[in-house]
């Protein structure tokens, strides 16, 4: 089997594991590998890993970004799905990095759906998310795991534009004001379709985070996040009408939102994720 120098997944190689185990990609799970080693390097060194961390890898497939950061971090907990892929990755792990094999921890689990994995918390997440799922996982982890300080995430570059997007902003929507309660969302570069395979018809994009205490606020965060989706449910309407179920009537919206100190006229794609916090505290 042919490797690059440091033990990374050749175009060559990746199609081989494919083959040996009966894979075809689907998109049912959101199956595109990464076929380009210097494309898993550049997601390594853009995440500025610590030695000390302890990675959370989502859908990690055959391995191709595994193997690159492993060498970097104490231990890799790589959560797959797929229980075909999940029993071969520490096969493939032995094969071509045989010294860090004991790095490497595999959970076979839907990633929406775990609340702990073994071993010590993981503090920083590096994936290649599925498509289908990205934002859903993303906001379930960091519920989930408060250990998570730090993390790069790739996904479908719309997406990556909506979770790094601002008040205001042509794209900026509930996605955009959820990430904000939980970290500082930013877009550390972009990556063509054609270092998949399959190749996705759309490019991807890489996304940064770093964690953040969220707003002060005497509600929680379900209660925010519940107005969120209330504001975007209806996007070209005033927060006053857009709010009109959630609050009870236009008439109670708007009484909340003053007390709030927001202007009724007003449209959630202004606001941003403390002024959402405020309208709920103030219901």
């Amino acid at each position: 089997m042919t490797e690059a120098a440091d033990g990374l997944l050749s175009p060559s190689d990746v199609r081989r594991l494919a083959q040996d185990l009966g894979v075809r990609p689907t998109k049912t799970l959101g199956q595109n590998f990464v076929v380009d080693a210097n494309t898993v390097r550049r997601i390594a060194r853009t995440a500025e890993l610590a030695a000390s961390d302890v990675v959370l890898e989502v859908g990690p497939g055959l391995g191709s970004l595994t193997l690159a950061l492993l060498p970097l971090v104490t231990r890799v907990v790589a959560v797959e799905i797929d229980p075909l892929l999940g029993g071969a990755l520490p096969r493939t792990v032995g094969m071509h990095r045989p010294d860090l094999a004991d790095r490497l921890e595999v959970v076979v689990a839907d990633a929406l759906r775990i609340h702990e994995v073994p071993g010590p918390a993981p503090t920083a997440v590096v994936a290649n998310l599925p498509y289908n799922v990205s934002v859903p996982v993303l906001l379930h982890l960091f519920e989930a795991f408060a250990s998570l300080r730090s993390g790069l995430v790739m996904v479908q570059a719309e997406v990556a534009d909506r979770l790094c997007a601002g008040p205001g902003s042509r794209v900026y929507g509930a996605p955009s004001a959820k990430a904000a309660w939980w970290a500082e969302m930013r877009r550390a570069g972009a990556v063509s379709r054609s270092v998949f395979w399959p190749a996705p018809n759309v490019d991807s994009g890489l996304v940064a985070f770093t964690r953040r205490e969220p707003p002060i606020t005497s509600v929680s965060r379900a209660s925010v996040f519940a107005v969120v989706d209330a504001a975007f449910s209806q996007r070209r309407k005033t927060l006053r009408a857009a709010l009109a179920t959630w609050a009870g009537s236009a008439a109670a919206a708007e009484k909340t939102l003053r007390a709030a100190g927001i202007d009724p006229t007003t449209r959630g794609e202004q606001l941003d994720i403390a002024a959402f916090a405020a309208i709920a505290a103030a219901r």
